[in-house]
């Protein structure tokens, strides 16, 4: 048997092999939480059937698939008993969602749609020209149970949808404005905005992501002592501004580029000294973990983390009343609970979600308490400081292909596809070339001895 022969038997065994895993993977897919909710809208609440897990309250999830077509992205609901609440698939991206008010069915949610071109009917709405396409922003209230629906905003960006809006009072929210790098207060009564802080104002304009997507600003949260806390994800930063909007900097947990701390984070909470803090619980996204920090002698100290071996890109985490978490795994496909042993409770198969809401506990960690204080304070803690150092070098490459590349793949990819799959899926794509590439070579080199013949 010639070399050639061999060479060709081994790449079409790798050929077959990874197709057939693909394929097996593809298969066993199981049917996700939101299709099974969509299937079951039509009939009746009382003839539905169990979907999900009971749990002691309702649940709300929404999601952020990629591309954000409508009827792929959906605001889901489910009742105690695991039926099927609520289903609404009519915007491209859900993001943001909060009871409100706190103890109801009612909730508050910010979602819309992007558009390559902008339409006209949006155009019209803003005396902004946008060349390169726009989004609508949606902020809705529904009442989940009557499927009632009542439009508090619509906004249209030049480039991104609001991830994020705070109740103030009964007239007025506090907006995440991801398109203009900003938090403001919006009075939804006059469409008029009141206060509001730029990020330019305070951050170095070297810092961050690229023009368009500079700070990546997806979080806001109005504390009870009247300050702001806000995510800044391309900074690697959640930073504190006073009722006046002064950045309160030595309050400010994580430093631009140093992974240890935060990696491009998501959705924080604040967790206030009468529950045990100040702390903060964080999806730590591009880290892959979910993390809480405990503010220790005026420094950011690590409490807790939490990952296993299928968690991606974790953009939500909530600490429920008893020490449970709720957390949403955006690229594992899933919206799971932990106890307070960190051990999964319950799990439902959710594609690429982007936050969850246990109905009867508050907006996201309202009621819950933080593990230095679940612990006595008898926990161990990592002192934040000691992770500052900015990555460079090997560490920046394995962090950025642990983190953004990976999670990336994979926010494109199937929602099907873990982790596994999509490097079985580079074995096939890079066994397939190879193969191309030697017999385009065995050609060149057949083709060059016959002309010399």
């Amino acid at each position: 048997m010639d070399r050639r022969t061999v060479v060709r038997g081994l790449c079409l065994a790798v050929l077959l092999v990874t197709a057939s895993a693909l394929a097996l993977s593809w298969g066993s897919t199981p049917s996700d939480a939101v299709s099974a909710a969509e299937n079951q809208t039509a009939t009746p609440f009382s003839d539905r059937e169990q979907v999900v897990g009971e749990r002691d309250n309702p649940t709300v999830i929404t999601t952020d698939p990629p591309g954000g077509n409508s009827g792929t992205a959906a605001i889901v609901a489910f009742a105690a008993d695991g039926r099927t609440l609520y289903h609404n698939d009519t915007y491209g991206n859900y993001f943001d969602v909060d009871p409100d008010p706190p103890g109801s069915r009612t909730v508050l949610y910010v979602a819309g749609s992007r558009y390559d071109q902008c339409p006209e009917s949006l155009e019209a709405q803003t005396s902004e020209t946008f060349e390169n396409g726009c989004a609508e922003v949606a902020i809705e209230r529904t009442n989940l149970t009557t499927g009632e629906t009542e439009r508090l905003h619509t906004a249209v960006t030049h480039w991104d949808i609001w991830h994020d809006v705070d109740r103030v009072d009964d007239s007025r929210l506090l907006v995440a404005d991801i398109a203009d790098d900003r938090v403001f207060v919006l009075n939804t009564t006059t469409d008029s905005i009141g206060w509001e802080w730029r990020a330019e104002s305070d951050l170095d304009p070297d810092s961050g992501g690229r023009e368009g997507d500079w700070t990546h600003l997806n979080d806001v949260e109005l504390l009870d002592d009247g300050r702001i806390m806000v995510s800044l994800r391309n900074q690697d930063r959640v930073v504190f501004l006073s009722d006046d909007g002064d950045l309160q900097r030595n309050w400010t947990l994580g430093v631009e580029d140093a992974y240890g701390i935060l990696y491009e984070q998501h959705n924080p909470d604040y967790i206030p000294e009468s529950r045990g803090g100040p702390a903060v619980v964080v999806g730590d996204s591009e880290n892959n973990r979910v993390a809480e920090y405990q503010r220790i002698d005026g420094q950011w100290r690590q409490s807790w983390t939490w990952q296993d071996d299928e968690i991606r890109w974790p953009r939500d985490a909530d600490r429920l009343p008893g020490g449970h978490t709720l957390v949403s795994d955006s690229q594992g496909n899933r919206v799971l609970e932990l106890d307070e042993t960190d051990e999964i409770v319950w799990q439902v198969d959710v594609p690429t979600p982007y936050e969850a809401e246990r109905l009867g506990t508050g907006p996201e960690s309202a009621t819950g308490k933080s593990k230095f204080a679940l612990a006595n304070g008898t926990n161990q803690q990592t002192d934040a400081g000691s992770e500052t150092e900015r990555k460079t070098g090997v560490g920046w490459v394995v962090a950025f292909v642990t983190g953004p590349l990976v999670n990336g793949l994979l926010y494109v990819a199937p929602s099907w596809m873990t982790f596994w799959d999509l490097v079985t899926a580079l074995v096939f794509g890079g066994t397939a070339l190879t193969w191309l590439l030697v017999e385009a070579y065995w050609s060149r080199a057949r083709l060059r001895s016959l002309v010399g013949r």
